[in-house]
């Protein structure tokens, strides 16, 4: 596990060498993603890199992003030059399933805006389809939630609301998740579609032609994927 780690974070500093000075950089959420805030932080704080704007994903992501020196600011970029942040599960074309780290909605906000999409993860989030391994996070409004988990039903969603410590996971933005579970996703665009225009839905984990390149972490050594 430990060696994991260290090529977590050797797959962060590979991301982060893409970033040069003067960029505005979207900063993601989770485990993976907090190696390259803090590397972005180190090259900062020697003057290895100027005049970065960070936007974070998250509160957490921010929170960090100004412990290591990093200069965030509000969502105030037109383009984001690079945004570098983790994946749930990769597929073989490079789309993504993302939001277990409860941020989706402002991941998925800042990264259709970003020039490039780099992602950095470890081997055990490569599969062959989509929705292989993890649910898909959607994030919901509490008002009607009820109803709204009867319309995803309907669409053939099993799974449940998300919970932490016996209470329902509340998003920054004061939504909830369903972790949706389907037998089998054939068509993913179209089930990002549907899942959209579900009323009650705020958002979707699923991250689908968006990423240009990944960084992944095995025990062989980083990879590096690009899409096609």
């Amino acid at each position: 596990m430990a060696d994991l780690e260290a090529l977590k974070k050797e797959a962060a500093l590979r991301a982060v060498a893409l970033v040069e000075s003067g960029m505005c950089v979207g900063l993601g959420t989770g485990s993976t993603a907090k190696y390259a805030i803090e590397e972005l932080g180190r090259k900062i704080s020697s003057g290895e890199l100027t005049g970065i704007i960070g936007v974070a994903t998250s509160n957490a992501s921010e929170q960090l992003a100004r412990e290591v020196g990093v200069p965030v600011e509000e969502f105030d970029c037109q383009q984001f030059d690079v945004a570098i942040d983790g994946a749930d599960e990769i597929a073989p074309n490079l789309d993504l399933i993302k939001g277990l780290g409860g941020a989706l909605t402002r991941e998925k906000l800042l990264e259709l805006r970003a020039h490039r999409l780099v992602i950095i993860a470890d081997h055990t989030k490569l599969v062959k389809r989509i929705g292989e391994k993890a649910p898909i996070p959607v994030e919901i409004v509490r008002f009607g939630v009820a109803s709204t988990l009867e319309r995803l039903r309907d669409l053939g969603a099993g799974g449940e609301l998300r919970s932490r410590g016996g209470e329902h996971f509340v998003t920054d933005n004061g939504n909830l998740i369903f972790d949706a579970r389907f037998a089998r996703i054939d068509d993913a665009s179209a089930l990002a579609r549907d899942l959209k225009l579900t009323a009650g839905v705020v958002e979707t984990g699923l991250f689908l032609g968006m990423a240009e390149r990944a960084f992944v972490a095995t025990p062989e050594g980083v990879r590096e994927l690009t899409r096609a």
